[in-house]
């Protein structure tokens, strides 16, 4: 067995050259392959080093895996990434489970009728099943709030706290009733199953749209963890190593999503940020909201200079990457200086508008993350707001009523002109008014954000 080992070690060498690489568009391409070959040799690795394997069964799930896989790989368009994503953790978080389950009905189970497993085995059994099980229920929960199936608003009732903890409680009642307890095993171990279910749909349905960046990089983290509490079960340290990495790198990537929302963890999960606040519509109502035609912006645009663009999920929802590099690329034509400002927790994911933008070939050196541009709205002479809202309200900065108050957001009320594209008033994820509409250098003009900037650039051209 030393020399599956030597291969596991390669494999995990091989994730973290892909992961480094993975950090910067131009390498991330080639980090995805390295890491696809380290996970290749770590597959074939298992697959010959132990005996008494079933490579018909094996077969059979690489057929359905690739088809299945290949079809989603196909089908789902860029702006579904963060649905395609919790899908898969759900996944990953479940075959970690099935993993668990399938070790204690196969070797711990028969303790009930007198065996003896070890502390250890029905530990790492009982971890497996638990952060697994949570995972795969509450990834499915992200994805309907994601896809439009479960309302995006968070989802609360009185008591909502309190049963969580209560249910936390019994699930360590029962993994405890599960090691040390054989005789009652079975049942403890069906109970613990159906409350970790029901604790991963309880944790996620009050979190709110806005925190679903935070939301899908910690059920990714725990995915891994899963995955690496499965390795424990196996006693196979290719898939410890690779559940480790996944789970340290969810986490890091969890700390800097909360970090861009200057937001602790425990308020993401617990605050149900986004239940839209008393008297937004009204404050709206008593703004001073000037509207405006794609022919009046275009003339706008026409005499500016230096031009920022700042992506939303509105530009997501409406698939409108290419028009809006389409855009910019005649500005350019003009002379004019185009820029891209992308917020931490632009989207629905952790990097969406980077993959966005990129699938559309904007240059990656005209994207700027928030520290780089804020300085850049001062002598910018139109931002354009393509259907953000949350990371571009100025009551972030001095509202200390505001749930977003001390998240760091990008100053486009800075720039000479501001003019943003929304479908409609509606308040953001975070259900507050934005007080940016009714500044006096913001022009609103309304649509879908594709049809308005596709005419946008019919306007320009005619200009």
């Amino acid at each position: 067995m030393d020399y599956i080992n030597i291969f596991y070690v390669t494999a995990a060498v091989l994730f973290i050259l892909g992961l480094k690489r993975l950090s910067h568009p131009r390498t991330a391409r080639n980090g995805n392959l390295i890491a696809g070959i380290g996970m290749l040799i770590a597959i074939v690795a298992t697959l010959v080093g132990y005996s008494g394997l079933d490579f018909r069964l094996i077969i059979i799930g690489m057929i359905i895996g690739g088809l299945v896989g290949g079809i989603f790989a196909i089908k789902v368009e860029m702006t579904a990434m963060p649905q395609m994503v919790a899908i898969f953790n759900g996944f990953g978080g479940g075959a970690s489970a099935l993993v668990g389950a399938a070790e204690f009905y196969t070797k711990a189970a028969p303790a009930a009728l007198g065996g003896h497993p070890s502390f250890y085995a029905l530990s790492t059994i009982v971890l497996s099943v638990f952060v697994g099980t949570l995972t795969f229920t509450g990834s499915f929960v992200a994805f309907g709030k994601l896809q439009g199936f479960i309302s995006g608003k968070p989802i609360v009732f009185p008591g909502q706290k309190t049963l969580n903890a209560i249910i936390a409680l019994l699930v360590v009642g029962f993994a405890i009733g599960t090691v040390l307890v054989p005789s009652n095993m079975m049942w403890y171990h069906i109970a613990l199953i159906v409350l970790s279910a029901l604790l991963g749909i309880t944790l996620v349905i009050p979190i709110g749209g806005a925190d679903m960046p935070v939301v899908i990089s910690l059920l990714n983290s725990y995915s891994g963890i899963a995955a690496a509490a499965a390795g424990f079960v196996l006693l196979n340290n290719g898939l410890i190593i690779s559940g480790a990495l996944v789970g340290a790198s969810g986490l890091i990537l969890t700390n800097i999503m909360c970090k861009g929302m200057n937001r602790s963890l425990a308020n993401v999960i617990f605050a149900a940020v986004g239940l839209e606040q008393e008297g937004a519509s009204g404050a709206q109502k008593q703004m001073n909201i000037k509207s405006y035609s794609t022919e009046e912006a275009a003339m706008i645009l026409d005499s500016a200079e230096k031009v920022i663009i700042v992506p939303g999920y509105g530009l997501a929802v409406a698939q409108a990457q290419h028009a809006v590099r389409e855009v910019a690329d005649f500005l350019e034509s003009k002379g004019k200086q185009v820029l891209y400002a992308i917020h931490p927790v632009a989207g629905r994911m952790p990097g969406h508008m980077n993959v966005l933008l990129a699938e559309a070939n904007v240059p990656y050196n005209q994207l700027k993350d928030l520290d780089e541009i804020n300085p850049e709205f001062e002598d910018c002479d139109v931002a354009i707001v393509l259907g953000a809202n949350d990371v571009v309200n100025p009551a972030a900065r001095h509202d200390k009523s505001s749930p977003i108050y001390g998240m760091p957001i990008l100053n486009v009320d800075k720039a000479r002109t501001v003019l943003i594209n929304k479908r409609t008033m509606n308040p953001g994820f975070a259900g507050i008014a934005n007080e940016l509409f009714g500044y006096d250098n913001s022009i609103m003009v309304f649509g879908d954000a594709k049809q308005t900037l596709q005419q946008l650039l019919k306007d320009l051209k005619e200009l």
